[in-house]
């Protein structure tokens, strides 16, 4: 059993972790936390020396006090490389992929950043948006990160 359970770990697709780097609070609540819009930082799971930061609101309240408030769908990124980045395999990734995802509502609602190559440019594009089980949103951010450049 616990063999079959490694099995599957390994076929889930790896997505990038966000750690917190802080936050403000926009909206008094006067019962839980307030409403605040948070940066996080997350760096490309395929390609070392490529950091995103992505600023997005998450609802207070009692609702978000206890994770189950719906989070507004806007959100802001931007992606810089902070290391070397190996050229080659830029061009190999899988593309659109899916680099982040993150929930933004107790169910239904994620918050996602994808992640597309321009080959013609030598460019990584990373677009940020919400979407929905039956309805999304358009609201979008996008980050581009040249590869290559001498």
């Amino acid at each position: 059993m616990r063999a079959l359970l490694a099995v599957l770990l390994l076929l889930i697709p790896s997505l990038a972790c966000a750690e917190e780097i802080g936050s403000v609070g926009y909206r008094f609540k006067w019962l839980g936390p307030n409403d605040k819009i948070v940066i996080e930082a997350f760096d490309d799971p395929d390609i070392a020396g490529i950091t995103c930061y992505i600023s997005r609101a998450r609802t207070g309240g009692i609702k978000g006090m206890f994770g189950v408030a719906e989070d507004p769908p806007y959100a802001s990124i931007s992606c810089h490389q902070v290391g070397p980045i190996d050229s080659a395999k830029a061009g190999t990734l899988k593309s659109p992929h899916e680099v982040f995802s993150e929930r933004a509502s107790l169910i239904f609602k994620t918050t996602q950043v994808v992640r597309f190559w321009d080959p013609k440019r030598r460019a990584l594009v990373y677009l940020t948006y919400t979407d929905r089980v039956i309805e999304g949103s358009p609201q979008n951010s996008i980050s581009v990160v040249p590869v290559g450049l001498k």
